[in-house]
């Protein structure tokens, strides 16, 4: 057996056979590491072939995580066999998720096992304390070494396995360090063929770059069944669960969970009823955002104040884009000039609001904080707005409509275009333009026809 070296795109997974300054894949600068691989014998096989109306097309059983929001973005639970790649920023909740998910499983009588890689075993038991009691039948294996790893799994066959984290475990056969991207794409090709040998449902926790992106090869999210993200805020409660990939279900689903004390707690309804509060405030503005299979009432809040210096524009999980695009049209179209002040957005809750649908209740926050007027807390605003100041038909407007009225809403200001379904119980204002808009919402006019 020779060995050979060539050179591989930590970004994109490109080779090449020498050194070069720029990625010929992605032309990502000084992105190739070197490589060690072996040429081995190839033995060709004759081709199998089955016909495709004979194979079971039917879903296998899932198994439940016992968290019931990681069930829905996952379609029910996991599948044997397969593997799920779970990752997010320090801090947002990764490992309390997956130690959550293997003391529910064990608590239902089922094998699970933990293989630590960057905690040693008593720290691992303090924090499963702290979700409460700890089950005969979760075990933990604290190693770094791949080779440990397919060992533990082939011997205990453990219907669940999670790996913390992917990017600390390293083959002492290979070259690299660990979190290098030989060594990540190696161990996961070889855990993952482990877990469709034993049946068992592989978790791998993962790590992200300063840029918020999957830390390690692209290629690892090629190599797993499903690819899931928490999001959140470090500092806030709220955790958004969402699936980027899944083979076995559709992806976009999100889960939302609270961060509390005794761990990760399920948020199957986050809103309440719209607060009425004995005085509105200028610059709030309520909308309804689209996100999987939910919807989620968002409180859009906006500041102006007067500048000193160059104008800043800040955006909290607000797109910045869409809010520069915003401030354009209010000036433009609607006579709005906040060219000279500062322009703070935000949402309130942690949920981020960063589609088109909600460009109306942004522009509207701006204008009321701008010009001083309080839209009512009962009114809620959904509708992209385009660079001419017309409001523009978005998807879902029903399903949107009936959650404001849910919630509490009794008026919403929507685009005149668009099909939308009669709710009882709220008076659907339609307006053609930004301008419009603003009248309805300061004066309390009803402008344009109803439905």
């Amino acid at each position: 057996m020779k060995t050979h070296s060539i050179h591989v795109c930590r970004e994109c997974g490109a080779t090449s056979p020498r050194w070069v300054g720029r990625c010929p894949g992605c032309a990502a600068w000084n992105s190739l590491d070197e490589e060690k691989v072996a040429t081995r014998a190839v033995t060709i096989h004759s081709p199998v072939t089955v016909a495709l109306h004979t194979v079971d097309g039917e879903d296998h059983e899932r198994l439940s995580t016992g968290v019931g929001e990681l069930d829905r973005v996952l379609g029910g639970g996991l599948l044997a066999g397969s593997t799920t790649l779970l990752f997010g920023e320090p801090g947002v909740g990764k490992s309390t998720l997956a130690l959550m998910s293997l003391r529910a499983l064990a608590l239902n009588g089922a094998s699970v096992l933990l293989i630590g890689a960057e905690e040693s075993a008593g720290q691992v038991a303090q924090r499963a304390r702290r979700l409460g009691d700890v089950p005969v039948g979760l075990d933990v294996a604290t190693t770094t070494s791949v080779a440990t790893a397919l060992t533990l799994i082939d011997e205990r066959r453990p219907r669940v396995c999670v790996i913390d984290s992917i990017s600390a475990m390293s083959d002492d056969d290979l070259a690299g360090v660990a979190g290098s991207v030989a060594q990540v794409r190696n161990a996961t090709e070889r855990l993952c063929a482990a877990a469709k040998t034993t049946s068992t449902a592989l978790i791998l926790v993962g790590h992200v770059t300063k840029d918020g992106e999957l830390a390690g090869p692209r290629t690892l999210e090629h190599l797993v069944d499903t690819v899931v993200r928490i999001e959140g805020d470090r500092y806030a409660s709220l955790r958004v669960v969402r699936a980027l990939k899944h083979r076995f279900g559709p992806t976009g689903e999100v889960g939302l969970l609270e961060m509390a004390n005794e761990g990760l707690r399920d948020l199957p309804d986050t809103a309440v009823a719209l607060r009425q509060p004995a005085e509105d405030v200028p610059g709030v503005v309520f909308t309804v955002t689209n996100d999987g299979s939910r919807s989620f009432l968002v409180e859009i809040q906006a500041l102006v104040a007067s500048s000193s210096a160059s104008p800043r524009r800040v955006a909290h999980q607000v797109s910045s884009q869409r809010l520069s695009l915003m401030l354009a049209v209010l000036e433009a179209r609607c006579d709005i000039d906040v060219s000279g002040l500062d322009v703070f957005s935000a949402t309130a809750g942690g949920l981020a609001a960063t589609e088109p649908g909600v460009d109306l209740a942004l522009a509207l926050a701006v204008a009321s904080a701008a010009v001083g007027f309080s839209v009512p807390r009962s009114l809620v605003a959904v509708g992209e707005v385009g660079l001419a100041g017309e409001l523009r038909a978005v998807s879902g407007l029903t399903r949107r409509v009936r959650e404001a009225q849910r919630l509490g809403a009794t008026s919403v200001v929507v685009p005149r275009a668009g099909e939308l379904e009669a709710v009882e119980g709220v008076r659907v204002l339609r307006c053609s333009t930004l301008d419009e808009a603003i009248a309805v919402a300061r004066e309390g006019a009803v402008i344009g026809s109803r439905s």
